[in-house]
């Protein structure tokens, strides 16, 4: 595994709670692990001493921020569930009944993503009520923000960037952007920004399929549900 390298604020100043910064560190790296961590892995991708990484790892798992599990490895835990319920619920509540209108219309599993960094996280699902058969979705969901059409759409809902994909490009013109593949092998998806009236990009209203589909019909629906949830904030 690749050493973490510290993350500096903007101005390069250290951060101004180092203990604070370097429990953050590990929360992150544990999280981002695609599989449970020792303490003394965690201590050398992270750079600090084992016995420091290993209080600020018992103190998150205290706080149900991560866990053991039977080898006593470090993954995360429920308590991080309980935190991303009560990230932006304002958005969230607000984009539930938009994305209901999605599934519905559609046959589509819907879903709410927002940028985090360099990563789009998904934030709340909606599944088809009346389809005999639809992709299965879960909040929490990441992946790099320049892959797949929630990730393109997020970037189209910005200013355009030096080097970016062709596929922002589009989708900025098009208003939606669609992906192949891109997140999970097999799927395809359709996606829009969620540009508020200050012109902020919130979030990217999506769609996930698998098959063939009228993307002209789908990339029109998502972009009107994204633009009622813009109007909205």
């Amino acid at each position: 595994m690749a050493t973490v390298v510290p993350r500096a604020s903007n101005d390069g100043a250290k951060p101004a709670s180092q203990t604070l910064d370097r429990g953050l560190r590990i929360l992150e790296h544990v999280t981002e692990s695609p599989e449970p961590l020792t303490v003394a892995e965690v201590a050398r991708d992270v750079g600090m001493h084992r016995s420091i990484t290993y209080r600020m790892l018992r103190t998150l798992e205290d706080h149900g921020m991560l866990s053991r599990d039977h080898q006593g490895r470090y993954q995360p835990g429920a308590g991080l569930a309980v935190l991303a319920g009560r990230f932006t619920p304002a958005l969230r509540a607000r984009a539930s009944k938009h994305l209901l209108n999605l599934a519905v219309t559609t046959d589509m599993t819907a879903f709410l993503v927002v940028r985090h960094g360099h990563e789009a996280v998904t934030v709340e699902v909606v599944e088809p009520p009346a389809a005999t058969a639809h992709v299965s979705y879960r909040p929490g969901l990441r992946h790099p923000v320049d892959q797949g059409a929630p990730g393109l759409a997020l970037l189209a809902g910005e200013g355009p960037l030096p080097g970016e994909r062709p596929e922002v490009t589009r989708a900025r013109i098009d208003g939606w952007a669609c992906s192949t593949s891109e997140v999970i092998v097999g799927f395809r998806a359709v996606a829009a920004p969620v540009v508020d009236p200050q012109g902020v990009c919130r979030a990217a209203v999506s769609v996930v399929f698998a098959g063939p589909a009228d993307l002209e019909r789908l990339g029109a629906a998502v972009v009107a549900e994204a633009r009622q949830l813009a109007q909205e904030l």
